[in-house]
């Protein structure tokens, strides 16, 4: 099990943002353009945090170099089931430099951007902030 995976699944949203390079780019499965950058993958992270509940990881693929990994989750936005793949490659020295993530179905993927809609006032200030 990769640190990723494990820091999320404590809870350690520190041990997940300490994982980030600092030049990472996270990729939305809502928003068109994606999010380069440690400061706002992290609070789009702490974001999510927020507006995800029952959230679990149920598989993890690795690539066979190790620096990739695919993991499978469920949560809740809402009453709505959503089914996710967090796509994380690593750099050299370890750090997640992408970040893809994947949901699905449309009306949980549709209730996620209005829910992280709602978050980015705050997420905005959280990545200023840093």
């Amino acid at each position: 099990m990769n640190a990723f995976r494990k820091a999320v699944e404590a809870g350690d949203l520190a041990a997940v943002e300490d994982l980030l390079a600092d030049d990472v780019v996270f990729t939305s499965p809502v928003a068109f353009k994606p999010y380069p950058g440690k400061p706002i993958t992290a609070a789009i992270l702490r974001g999510v945090w927020r507006v995800f509940s029952d959230f679990r990881y149920v598989r993890e693929i690795a690539g066979a170099d190790g620096r990739d990994h695919a993991l499978v989750f469920t949560a809740k936005v809402g009453d709505k089931e959503i089914n996710g793949c967090d796509f994380l490659h690593f750099d050299e020295d370890g750090r997640i430099d992408e970040l893809m993530v994947m949901v699905r179905p449309l009306s949980a993927a549709q209730a996620l951007s209005a829910a992280m809609g709602a978050e980015f006032e705050q997420i905005s200030r959280e990545a200023a902030d840093a």
